[in-house]
C-alpha cells in the first residue's frame, strides 16, 4: 500500500515537473518577462541582465528533477531539489496572490493560465505530495544501475537546456499567444455584440452609532432590509463598486499603432486583403543589427518587384526609429505601439510577420526568415 503511494506520488510529481518545464520552456523568452515582473517586485532588478538564462535554467531543472524522479536516479538529492523548488515556488504564488502584485504566475507559460490563488493551491498540492517522497526518499527505487542513471541525467539535461535555447533562437514550438500562426488580429480585438459583460456589485460599509457594530451590504440588501431608515446606522466612507463576475475580454485589447504623429491606423493596417511584410523589433536599441540589414533587402526586392507593403513596429520613440531607419536606410514605414503588444506579437527582436486581409499568415524568428526567392515562390506569385 505505501509502496504503490510513493509510485503515485512519484509520477504524478515528475510528469507535473516535466510539463511545467517543458512549457515555460517552449517560449523561455515569454517565462523571462515573467521573472523580470518578480525582480520588479522584490526590487532586484540588477538581475534583469540574467533573466533570459535564468528563464531557461530554471525551465531545464524542472525537466531534470522531474526526469530524474521516474527513473529513481540519485532520489536523496532529488528529493531535496523537488522540496526546495516546490516551496520556493509557493511562497512566490503566495506574495503574489495575498499582495495583489504578479497576476499570472507564468507556472504553465501561457497554455494554462492560472490565477494567483489557483497556482498557490496548485503548489500545496504539489508540496504534499512532495513531502511523501522527501520523508520516503530512501525507498524511491532507480530503474536504472546508478551509472546507466548518471548517463540518462546527462542526456536529459543537454536536451533540456537544448530544447530551451532552440525555442529562443526560433520561435516556441507551440505558440499559445494571440498572435499566433493562422489568427485574425481584427476579429481577436472585437467583442461580440451579445458577449457578456463585467457584473458588479454596490456595496455599503455600515456602522451603527450606538453599539459600534459594523455590517458590509449590498445595494439591494441595503434597500431591502429599510436599514437606511434606521438612524442609528450610518454609512462609513465611499460605496464600492466590486467585481463579482468577469465578461467576455478579447484575446487582443491593447494593440494600437499609429504614426509619429499619433494617428491611429491600425484598422487600415489590418484591413489590407494584400500581403504586407511587418517586422517587429520592439525595442531598435537592441535589436540585432545585421538581422535588420537583411529584412531591409527583403523589403526592397518585396517592394520593388510586387509593391508589398512593409512596416516596421517598434516601441522606440519617433526621434529616435527614425534615426535609426536613415543611419541604416530602412525603406518601410514605421509605426508605432506599446513595447507589451509588441512583445507578445514576436518573440524576436527583430522578427517577421506575414500578413493577409489581417489574418496572420506566417511568422519567423530572425534566425529563420527565409529567402526573398522563397517569398516569392510560396506567397506573392500566387497573391
Amino acid at each position: 500500500m505505501k509502496n504503490g503511494l510513493i509510485w503515485f506520488c512519484r509520477i504524478a510529481v515528475g510528469l507535473l515537473f516535466i510539463f511545467s518545464g517543458l512549457i515555460k520552456a517552449n517560449d523561455p523568452l515569454g517565462f523571462s518577462y515573467k521573472l523580470e515582473e518578480y525582480f520588479e517586485v522584490f526590487h532586484i532588478t540588477f538581475l534583469n541582465n540574467f533573466a533570459l538564462t535564468s528563464a531557461i535554467l530554471l525551465c531545464a531543472l524542472e525537466m531534470l528533477l522531474g526526469f530524474a524522479l521516474l527513473i529513481g536516479a540519485r532520489a536523496a538529492k532529488v528529493a531535496w531539489g523537488l522540496l526546495l523548488l516546490i516551496i520556493f515556488f509557493g511562497f512566490l504564488t503566495f506574495y503574489s496572490a495575498f499582495f495583489k502584485v504578479v497576476q499570472t504566475c507564468g507556472c504553465f507559460g501561457d497554455a494554462i493560465p492560472l490565477t494567483p490563488w489557483q497556482s498557490f493551491g496548485k503548489d500545496m498540492i504539489l508540496l504534499v505530495l512532495v513531502a511523501v517522497l522527501f520523508v520516503n526518499r530512501t525507498k524511491i527505487k532507480p530503474l536504472f544501475s546508478a551509472k546507466a542513471g548518471d548517463k540518462w541525467l546527462i542526456g536529459a539535461t543537454v536536451i533540456s537546456v537544448g530544447f530551451g535555447l532552440y525555442t529562443y533562437n526560433f520561435l516556441p514550438i507551440v505558440d499559445f499567444l494571440p498572435y499566433k500562426i493562422g489568427a485574425n488580429i481584427p476579429a481577436e480585438m472585437d467583442t461580440p455584440p451579445n458577449a457578456p459583460k463585467d457584473v458588479f456589485v454596490l456595496t455599503y460599509h455600515l456602522k451603527n452609532k450606538k453599539t459600534k457594530e459594523t455590517k458590509v451590504m449590498t445595494d439591494k440588501e441595503y434597500l431591502s432590509t429599510n436599514i437606511w431608515k434606521d438612524a442609528n446606522w450610518e454609512v462609513i466612507g465611499d460605496p464600492e463598486n466590486r467585481m463579482v463576475k468577469k465578461g467576455y475580454e478579447p484575446k487582443i485589447r491593447d494593440l494600437s499603432l499609429q504614426d509619429a504623429q499619433r494617428n491611429d491606423f491600425t484598422k487600415e493596417l489590418f484591413a489590407s486583403p494584400f500581403y504586407t511584410i511587418i517586422i517587429v523589433a520592439y525595442d531598435l536599441d537592441k535589436t540585432n543589427d545585421a538581422a535588420i540589414n537583411r529584412l531591409n533587402a527583403l523589403a526592397i526586392n518585396a517592394t520593388q518587384n510586387f509593391n508589398i507593403r512593409t512596416i516596421l513596429l517598434t516601441s522606440n520613440s519617433a526621434q529616435s526609429a527614425q534615426a535609426f531607419a536613415k543611419a541604416h536606410k530602412l525603406v518601410s514605414e514605421i509605426f508605432y505601439a506599446d513595447g507589451v503588444p509588441l512583445k507578445t506579437m514576436m518573440r524576436s527582436n527583430p522578427g517577421v510577420i506575414l500578413l493577409k486581409g489581417g489574418v496572420i499568415v506566417n511568422k519567423w524568428h530572425y534566425h529563420s526568415v527565409p529567402t526573398y526567392d522563397y517569398f516569392v515562390k510560396n506567397y506573392f506569385q500566387k497573391q
